[in-house]
């Protein structure tokens, strides 16, 4: 016994795995690599999460904010309505086209300016929230991989997708030929 024990002792003992270790550099630990992996996304998801983090707003912010929504719809609805008092009513129509045909040129431009600078802020607000929504479907990739994965192996070219397992009854059910309305017909057909 002692000698099969410090044999033991020999591979296994000391707290290690001799073997597992030796398997180890031929082959990645599946386990540990899994762990690795996990934790990487775990921390990388804490990471975005930090990143994206939202204060609570008070009262005032959440006025502003619906302040700040205003002036898209009333630009859009007020152009509407003068291409439909351009129809129904020409004379009044005509009459502040004149108005506006008197705005000096710098005039114009620092309406630009401003309105460039509204729409630019707008698109700005957009896009990280646009990159907050493609952050939240990369999260979601691993376990889409993994659905793919799963219904890929239900296919009827996958190996073993028709193993009946330990059913004889099945298994014998699978293997007994049955009506095959195709070959019937192509048989009669070459009869």
């Amino acid at each position: 016994m002692g000698l099969i024990g410090q044999a033991l002792s020999l591979i296994f003992g000391g707290g290690r795995n001799a073997l597992v270790e030796t398997a180890e550099v031929f082959r990645v630990n599946a386990d540990a690599a899994d762990n690795r992996s996990a934790e990487i996304r775990a921390a990388t998801m804490a990471q975005l999460a930090a990143e994206f983090k939202h204060t609570r707003k008070g009262w005032f912010d959440r006025f502003i904010d619906g302040l700040n929504r205003l002036p898209r719809p009333a630009m859009a609805l007020g152009t509407l309505g003068l291409f439909v008092m351009a129809m129904s009513d020409p004379i009044w129509f005509a009459e502040r086209m004149q108005g506006i045909a008197l705005v000096p040129e710098p005039l114009w431009w620092l309406m630009g300016a401003i309105v460039s600078f509204y729409f630019g802020a707008r698109h700005q607000v957009k896009g990280q929230e646009f990159q907050r929504s493609i952050a939240a479907t990369l999260a979601r990739a691993p376990q889409v991989i993994d659905n793919i994965s799963a219904l890929r192996q239900l296919r009827a070219d996958s190996p073993g997708v028709a193993d009946t397992g330990p059913d004889a009854a099945l298994m014998l059910a699978a293997v007994e030929p049955g009506d095959n309305a195709a070959l019937q017909d192509w048989q009669a057909s070459r009869a």
